[in-house]
């Protein structure tokens, strides 16, 4: 309890080690909240879910509390899943795909992931899982980075068009992407104008949390 008042001065990190496909993963407790963090970025909860929320929100609460079935490509410490079954009281079924089980493992230690009866954690990469998938979602959240890294498959016209292929009539997908410098948003710039799907609409909402620009696409039917 001193930790958590503390942090409010003064970030105070808990816990701290290697996994085997991140360089290192803390956790730290920040303004009164536990935050997951990866060596040079917030990966859960802090400015991770303001960012997130903001998106979910552009969509509208009042939409996602009646699907029934979402996916989350990159769960880190799922706090987009505490996002919608905490806040906007979503009901229905969650599959969060996670690279990392290392991740997987501090989140059911620290924020209690495997008490989410709803929540599905398959461990995978998400461009296979994407590949191998019978279902469809009526929300997508693609939120995959390696620190501040995106893999190159994520603005791949494949892996775009097999995403949107899995989205329900009327589906939506929340893709959060990190603009460090000039070439980041060009590559945004890029993927907004070459989008030529004739059944979707995209946009983006840019400068969330100073470096984090977010694509909505929807399905229109």
């Amino acid at each position: 309890m001193l930790k958590k008042v503390l942090s409010y001065l003064i970030p105070i990190k808990i816990h701290t080690e290697k996994s085997s496909l991140s360089k290192s993963i803390e956790i730290t407790w920040a303004n009164g909240q536990l935050v997951l963090d990866s060596e040079s970025t917030n990966y859960s909860y802090g400015s991770l879910q303001r960012v997130l929320r903001y998106g979910l929100k552009n969509i509208g609460f009042d939409k996602i509390v009646k699907m029934e079935h979402i996916l989350i490509l990159g769960v880190a410490g799922g706090s987009v899943v505490k996002t919608l079954v905490d806040e906007i009281k979503f009901g229905g079924q969650i599959t969060g795909v996670e690279i990392d089980p290392d991740i997987i493992k501090i989140a059911n230690q620290y924020f209690k992931l495997d008490e989410i009866q709803q929540l599905e954690i398959i461990i995978d990469d998400a461009f296979e899982f994407v590949l191998k998938t019978k279902e469809k979602y009526d929300l997508i959240v693609i939120d995959v980075f390696q620190d501040t890294t995106m893999p190159n498959f994520l603005y791949e016209s494949y892996f775009t068009n097999r995403v949107c292929y899995l989205l329900k009539s009327k589906g939506f997908v929340l893709f959060n992407t990190m603009l460090l410098n000039k070439q980041d948003n060009l590559r945004n710039e890029k993927y907004i104008a070459d989008f030529c799907t004739v059944n979707h609409n995209i946009k983006s909402i840019p400068r969330i949390e100073v470096h984090n620009e977010l694509i909505v696409i929807e399905k229109k039917m």
